[in-house]
């Protein structure tokens, strides 16, 4: 299991030039809006020093990272609603992730003119806000027309329904995103088929120039101020220096850099690690001679269905696991020892998987 995040927003904010960084997918970035036409995608590992450090222990034929699937969406303006610019297919392209990396210009230069006239990382933010919230309220004017139908009749169901549609349009017109709303999860099962795109996680990327790292400035305290009431995280991170990290090849010349500029890792690694976060999901780990292999899994999973991650027939014929914690196989050096030890663990079918777990399935079918 992998996730799939769509970074948007403005045109010329750098959004292209963060997704050639992240993904060397070699997408255009230029100057001029819609450089990007058709969305790019890469898939891009995550970054897990615990996946290093087995590796180096157990020294397999092959290791294999979990990945996150990055789409590079094109540039919105105002009136995609509408169809306006590539609205429709801008928005038809964010359906399609479970998260969205929202990158925020939070820079001046004068030689990267900005579509609306000047910086404003907040106006930015709201006029994307605002399209999303737009087409929301499209969803859920259909929504409440063909559940208002189901009413002639009595149903008191679908009452229910048209008062909880109510409630969400109410929120949103507004201006507010779906995701702010206070709801029962009653109410949010009920809607989750409509596929509302501000009820989407969201990351914010605020883009910054160089001399702005790693704490940002006036532009990034503007946006975590707006944001503070909303379950949203927010990186500061600079597209042009990360595109200049990708240029050196030797790990030692890179690492300078960054500590040239305060940093330990490079802020790609931070914001997938976060969009990882955002979604609730975790790492598990199986070891062997043949394969060391990352595994993602949703936080509160059970072992059968992280089982089912590998193969449906693992979970389908589950007798139990063999569960190994990463810093026991860490300190002690390898299974046999930590089995020794007896800090090997034998789990049944309503074990919930921790973060770093390093697990073996038994099963039959």
């Amino acid at each position: 299991m992998g996730f799939k995040c769509g970074i948007v927003g403005l045109p010329n904010v750098g959004k292209s030039t963060l997704f050639n960084a992240l993904s060397n997918a070699r997408a255009e970035a230029a100057n001029y809006p819609f450089c990007t036409i058709e969305p790019n995608v890469g898939v891009i590992p995550v970054p897990d020093p615990r996946l290093d450090d087995i590796t180096a222990l157990i020294r397999p034929k092959q290791t294999i990272p979990t990945v996150v699937e990055i789409v590079d969406i094109a540039g919105l303006v105002k009136g995609a609603s509408k169809g306006e610019g590539l609205g429709n297919q801008f928005l038809g392209n964010i359906r399609e992730c479970e998260a969205i990396i929202h990158v925020l210009r939070c820079f001046e230069d004068e030689n990267i003119v900005h579509v609306e006239g000047h910086v404003d990382p907040l106006r930015d933010k709201d006029i994307i806000d605002t399209e999303l919230q737009l087409k929301d309220l499209e969803l859920l004017h259909r929504k409440l027309e063909r559940t208002r139908k189901m009413t002639k009749g009595g149903n008191k169901e679908a009452m229910r329904q048209v008062a909880i549609i109510e409630k969400y349009i109410a929120h949103v017109e507004q201006g507010q995103n779906v995701r702010t709303l206070q709801r029962s999860k009653e109410e949010q099962e009920l809607m989750q088929e409509v596929g509302l795109l501000t009820d989407k996680k969201v990351l914010y990327a605020c883009n910054v120039d160089e001399d702005s790292l790693p704490d940002g400035n006036e532009y990034v305290e503007q946006v975590r101020e707006a944001i503070k009431e909303e379950e949203a995280g927010l990186i500061v991170i600079s597209a042009s220096f990360e595109a200049q990290l990708m240029e050196f090849e030797d790990p030692q010349d890179r690492q300078e850099l960054l500590e040239s500029v305060g940093l330990r890792e490079p802020g790609l690694h931070v914001l997938i690690r976060e969009a990882y976060k955002l979604l609730g999901l975790q790492t598990y780990f199986t070891a062997g001679e043949k394969e060391v292999r990352a595994w993602t899994v949703k936080a509160g999973t059970k072992a059968p269905q992280a089982a089912g991650v590998i193969h449906s027939d693992f979970e389908r014929g589950f007798i139990r696991a063999e569960v190994m914690k990463y810093h026991d196989l860490m300190e002690l050096k390898s299974e046999q020892a930590v089995k020794e030890a007896g800090r090997l663990a034998i789990e049944g079918k309503e074990y919930v998987v921790q973060d770093g777990d390093i697990m073996h399935f038994r099963f039959n079918v």
